[in-house]
């Protein structure tokens, strides 16, 4: 004999209060974040909807009353632009070559760090402080003592009147970021190299591998998430370097070190071109977006985050 729950209005009730109850728990719980909810939305999304609004007009400051509606005609003319399309090929090379050997490096010291020796810790600090220097002070020391024709160190090293910045300008850029973002690979690097489980290494030596055999077999594959991290999230910071190109090269010579960030400051803050530096700024939020959101997939992906990004 099948029996058939039959629910009673009082359970009802119940349940329906305990559904409240619930509801206003998780309300008090998430109401302190109202305020910086509220100061983000006030700081990031009202600007960047007033910058969508200005992106369909043409309104160039020095031309008072010039405003109109235009419609798509500012992104027309951005992609039309070899400017902007040279600036584009800057951001990504700038961003690729930086990655990739910040990384390197970082590994390299990540792995001399992991071993013991007298005074790591006073290395481990020095090697850390160029990440703790301000982008702008950084530039400027790279400005000033590294790359000067005349008092810098390289013409003191290498004997040459080489004016770095103007003949090489993106490469001296690319050195300066290098620089400032390698601590931060090695550091998370690092992390990985002392995460691994010890018993699997001394398992390994027990077995007869050598120590290439070793890294590459064990130690590569267990950092492969922290190579994955620290790739995704060093793209994302460098691609919007701006600090060092105009303070170290300003953009030049011509366009040879202007990426996208600094193109963009060049046509609002110089050219007063108020309608296509807006849709230039969001061109490359959208950009930015995409792979933004490739980058959060991969990452909750490789770190098997529950109730990531689907």
């Amino acid at each position: 004999m099948s029996t058939l729950s039959v629910s009673t209005p009082t359970s009802t009730s119940r349940a329906k209060v305990e559904e409240k109850r619930g509801l206003s728990t998780a309300a008090k719980r998430r109401l302190p974040l109202l305020p910086a909810l509220i100061f983000v939305i006030a700081v990031t999304q009202l600007p960047f909807l007033l910058t969508v609004f200005y992106s369909f007009q043409s309104w160039n400051l020095v031309r008072p009353g010039s405003r109109h509606f235009v419609g798509l005609d500012n992104y027309i003319d951005v992609f039309s632009d070899t400017t902007f399309l040279v600036a584009l090929l800057n951001t990504v090379l700038l961003t690729v070559v930086c990655v990739f050997v910040a990384l390197l490096l970082g590994l390299g010291l990540a792995i001399l760090l992991d071993r013991k020796f007298l005074g790591r810790g006073i290395v481990r600090t020095l090697l850390i402080t160029p990440f703790l220097i301000l982008p702008a002070a950084g530039a400027l020391l790279w400005k000033t003592t590294m790359f000067d024709p005349t008092y810098g160190l390289l013409h003191f090293v290498f004997g040459t009147d080489v004016d770095w910045l103007s003949e090489f300008p993106l490469a001296s850029v690319m050195a300066q970021i290098v620089w400032q973002w390698t601590p931060f690979m090695m550091l998370l690097i690092l992390a990985g190299l002392q995460s691994q489980a010890k018993d699997v290494l001394e398992a390994a030596n027990v077995d007869g591998a050598g120590r290439w055999r070793t890294f590459v077999s064990i130690t590569l594959p267990h950092l492969s998430r922290f190579l994955q991290l620290a790739t995704l999230l060093g793209a994302i910071y460098i691609v919007n370097s701006f600090d060092a190109i105009f303070l170290m090269t300003q953009g030049g010579p011509g366009t040879a070190s202007t990426n996208l960030p600094y193109y963009i400051y060049q046509r609002a803050f110089e050219g007063f071109d108020v309608g296509q530096s807006s849709a230039m700024g969001v061109i490359v939020v959208i950009l930015t977006m995409i792979v933004a959101t490739f980058a959060l997939r991969l990452m909750f992906r490789t770190f098997s985050v529950s109730g990531g990004i689907k």
